[in-house]
């Protein structure tokens, strides 16, 4: 693969318009992007593929390192800066969601280049290949450069007359007070969007003016806001707005292992993590998005029911088999590249926990459920009356671990005591509120019993296992213990001991423990949930140090990966990591509550009182 896809994952900016996203590296180069959605075939995919996958360069015509990268303050608008003879050359770029209000019916990238200072010698290099066997495009002669592969359409819009064609570059002088603009459109079965790159920059001025009054909404009081304001909007732009369905990633096959095979597609939606998503946006007043996610699973979980698929398609549909494109070479030599997963068949457990914690905690905050709703939460508990005694594959996905996992069981618990709670509210008979409260009273006890080791004082990663788990650090936020509970202390002390991968990250189970060959980062998540258990725990001071610690981690444009080489500070695996950012948010709303007196624990999703915690 060429240099500019072996580019540090941290380097890569995100561009999005809540369908699909690209990521660019610090050379100008967009080596990922799919199409029509997160989950389609890369029209550009050089990160994965190499140059043969089809790239789309816009930067300076020497190799150069950047002056600044950043996005301008509270948008998704991304600028580059590099160096010139004599001025600079700037590169800044944008997709855009909506106009006058509706979404887009297609996407629309607008990139401008700017000189200051002096001419600036600049290249454009436009080479789209579709999907695996990176098919060339059939060029539709024109005014304008249209590229198709049958449905598929591409176009791309240049100013001042630049003229280019696909897999060649073309050399230009960008002159100051005269910028380039380009503008790509891509389409699927719809028309192409014609946007007259002259005036497209006025488009991409009034997206900066809608996200900037999005993030207006959030108070100025709260801890930590930019940070906070970067991970949700990140979150927003990892939503498929034409459903309400959250992408765990936008890429597939970034590896947690550099070189070795643990790669695997994120381009779905796992209701787990959208349900911590939830939370993050609940926590700061934005429940339009908790709506539409809610929304979107009750549409996505429709066919299945009671079952909780482990993930989803987009619209929700089943994930494709899981399976390995051939002849491409992965990120920095890692194979293989994957598409599909094959956890989507996985019976988890946990999943249900969260789900219903987040539909609680949205009727707390004043969305009472209408029949279909509260109907299938009904389902989710009744499923999980039935089951929680049966091993589940849990949350770490380890395809040959079905086992008794402690957090699996807490949350089958969580899921059953949010459903009472609900039911105080909504009709439901004696007789399934008699059941619920029988399955849970009796997983709790068996958890309590089988689950934790009294001669280290810590719950364990399953029954029989001498083993921890990163996970256990939500016990906190459940509610299953109080939070001075000498058992919860206990836990967060063993885990954040034995889990440890260097101060401040944790690995999130024992390494070497999954039967893959390799090994792999620290899990980012599992940091954040640290530095949450310990501010619902009474040790607020420990846990802003700890998040110090992990926001200085952050790539230079804010951004965070799955995972974290604890040695060298490499991002590791799929990026930007929607999970990561949502734990990043719940972490910082607990501190926030610590220093309100408040860190009397907060939901899985949302805040907990003390008169919530439930007695045995």
């Amino acid at each position: 693969m060429d240099a500019a896809a072996t580019s540090a994952l941290s380097e890569y900016g995100l561009l999005g318009d809540t369908r699909t996203a690209a990521l660019v590296s610090a050379g100008g180069s967009i080596d990922w992007l799919c199409a029509p959605a997160f989950d389609g075939e890369p029209v550009f995919g050089a990160l994965l593929g190499g140059p043969e996958a089809g790239t789309f360069r816009a930067g300076p015509a020497l190799p150069s390192r950047p002056l600044v990268r950043r996005y301008r303050e509270h948008t998704a608008t991304l600028e580059t800066v590099w160096s010139t003879d004599g001025g600079t050359l700037s590169l800044t770029e944008a997709m855009v969601a909506e106009v006058s209000g509706r979404l887009m019916p297609a996407t629309l990238l607008i990139r401008r280049l700017v000189a200051e200072g002096a001419p600036a010698e600049a290249v454009v290099e436009l080479d789209p290949r579709l999907g695996e066997g990176h098919r060339r495009p059939r060029v539709r002669p024109g005014k304008h450069l249209v590229c198709e592969w049958g449905p598929l359409a591409l176009s791309l819009g240049c100013s001042g007359g630049l003229r280019t064609t696909p897999g060649t570059t073309a050399a230009i002088t960008v002159m100051p007070g005269r910028p380039v603009v380009l503008v790509l459109a891509v389409a699927y079965a719809e028309p192409l969007i014609w946007v007259d790159p002259e005036s497209a920059w006025e488009l991409v001025e009034a997206d900066e003016s809608r996200w900037r009054d999005w993030a207006a909404g959030f108070s100025q009081d709260i801890p930590f806001r930019e940070p906070i304001l970067r991970s949700l909007l990140t979150l927003k732009l990892l939503t498929y707005s034409p459903s309400g369905a959250p992408v765990a990633a936008p890429t597939t096959s970034l590896p947690e292992d550099a070189g070795g095979v643990r790669n695997w597609d994120y381009r779905y939606a796992w209701p787990r993590d959208a349900s911590i998503g939830i939370g993050a946006f609940l926590g700061v007043g934005k429940d339009s998005e908790a709506l539409n996610f809610l929304n979107w699973l009750l549409h996505a979980s429709r066919l299945e029911r009671p079952r909780l698929p482990a993930l989803l398609t987009l619209t929700g549909g089943h994930v494709p088999r899981e399976r390995t494109l051939e002849d491409w070479p992965g990120y920095r030599g890692s194979t293989p590249v994957r598409v599909g997963n094959g956890a989507a068949h996985q019976h988890q457990l946990d999943g249900y926990g969260w789900v219903l914690d987040a539909v609680w905690n949205l009727v707390r905050q004043g969305h009472p459920l209408n029949s279909e709703t509260w109907r299938a939460m009904r389902g989710f508990a009744d499923l999980v009356a039935r089951r929680w005694q049966e091993p589940d594959a849990g949350i770490w996905e380890i395809r040959a671990d079905a086992a008794q996992h402690v957090h699996s069981k807490v949350m089958g618990w969580l899921a059953l005591d949010r459903a009472l709670r609900i039911a105080r509210t909504h009709p439901v008979g004696r007789r399934r509120q008699r059941r619920w409260d029988a399955a849970r009273n009796s997983l709790a006890a068996e958890v309590r019993t089988r689950g934790f080791d009294p001669a280290r004082n810590t719950y364990t990663r399953s029954y029989g296992s001498a083993d921890l788990d990163s996970a256990l650090l939500i016990l906190p936020v459940t509610g299953f213990e109080e939070p001075d509970s000498a058992r919860l202390r206990g836990t967060v002390d063993a885990v954040w001991t034995e889990l440890s991968a260097g101060y401040p990250f944790l690995y999130r189970y024992p390494p070497g423990q999954d039967g893959l060959p390799g090994d792999e980062g620290a899990f980012l998540p599992c940091s954040f949930w640290l530095a949450q258990a310990l501010a619902l725990t009474g040790r607020a001071s420990e846990a802003a140090e700890l998040f110090g610690a992990l926001l200085a981690t952050a790539g230079p444009m804010g951004l965070f990966s799955e995972e974290i080489d604890p040695a060298t500070g490499a991002f590791l695996g799929n990026y930007p990591q929607a999970l990561t950012h949502a734990s990043l948010v719940q972490a910082a709303l607990a501190l926030r509550d610590a220093a309100e007196g408040l860190a009397a624990g907060r939901g899985a999703v949302g805040r907990l009182g003390l008169d919530d915690i439930h007695e045995f």
